[in-house]
């Protein structure tokens, strides 16, 4: 792959995947209307000369001149803040901002590659989930703006593969985290780090009990490399199968930063997933790959930079 197309590339997975893709020696052109993404994320790149933004909402038109090798579809609101506040333009980017990456990948003969999550399986019945699991979804709750349009992103980019023979890839991704992630989008390890941090109490939501399986950025793009690379159409599930509760997480921040904060609980969220656990038989045995970085080092490596940041 020479030139690759990032949509979403100044947000936090897009960045990270932006450098690894440079560093591979590809040229690299995000696009992003930093809704949520910033130019802080990318700003050493612009020095690297295969590196280019476009500032342009992915949901109109998009037109890049010369060959593109592959087209990754990463633009997203991607927290459960986000949802409130740009529910249309979170169902936009999955419906028409699809539409228009699977449409450029076509027009320049591009594989495709589509930034899916673990939330097309919502409040799952089946844990751990794998792929071949159809979901527990509220098509009309809050929640429901992200999932579904990951949903209808997943069927009409299969639908592109069945009907133009278009390669494409899949990434069922799970909860991760690392640098870079907005302090305030209101996801727990960022929300727990800051709090800590600042010696605030912590928030856990509900009565901690529910359950998350967190990847650390640097695992999760090895993993989509692999799948980018691959003849693997998907879905394939890129997560971390170690599960752990909220408050085991809360109070392993709390732990890692020294802080003296407590921890306080508020009332749970409307559709917010009892437990989230992939099942990584299919990425193992396809990709030969798995999460090498464990919780307790990726949480060091991101409370440092969260440090720094504050």
């Amino acid at each position: 792959m020479k030139r690759v197309l990032i949509t979403g590339g100044a947000g936090f997975l897009g960045s990270h995947l932006c450098e690894h893709f440079l560093d591979k020696g590809c040229s690299v052109i995000a696009v992003d209307n930093l809704l949520t993404g910033s130019l802080s994320n990318i700003e050493r790149l612009f020095k690297n000369r295969k590196f280019q933004l476009i500032k342009q909402d992915v949901t109109n038109y998009l037109h890049v001149p010369g060959h593109l090798d592959l087209v990754m579809h990463f633009a997203s609101p991607a927290s459960p803040i986000d949802y409130a506040l740009w529910p249309i333009p979170t169902l936009k980017v999955g419906a028409l901002g699809t539409h228009k990456a699977l449409g450029l990948a076509k027009a320049k003969g591009a594989a495709f590659a589509l930034a899916s999550t673990s939330e097309v399986y919502g409040d799952p019945l089946v844990n751990p989930q794998p792929e071949t699991y159809w979901g527990n979804v509220n098509p009309i709750g809050p929640r429901g703006v992200y999932d579904e349009a990951k949903r209808f992103a997943e069927a009409l980019t299969m639908a592109y593969h069945r009907s133009h023979g278009l390669p494409v890839h899949i990434a069922r991704i799970f909860n991760t985290y690392g640098p870079r992630m907005r302090r305030n989008d209101g996801r727990a390890v960022p929300n727990f780090i800051t709090q800590a941090l600042k010696g605030k109490a912590i928030t856990v939501y509900g009565d901690g009990s529910q359950t998350r399986s967190l990847t650390y950025v640097t695992d999760l793009v090895d993993g989509i490399d692999r799948l980018v690379r691959s003849r693997q159409a998907g879905p394939i599930n890129i997560g971390n199968p170690r599960e752990m509760t909220l408050l085991e997480l809360a109070e392993t921040v709390k732990r890692l930063t020294g802080s003296g904060s407590r921890i306080v609980f508020k009332k749970l969220p409307v559709d917010d997933p009892k437990v989230r656990r992939p099942d990584i038989t299919l990425a193992r045995k396809l990709l030969q790959w798995r999460p090498q970085v464990s919780l307790e080092e990726g949480l060091k490596r991101t409370i440092a930079h969260f440090r720094k940041a504050l």
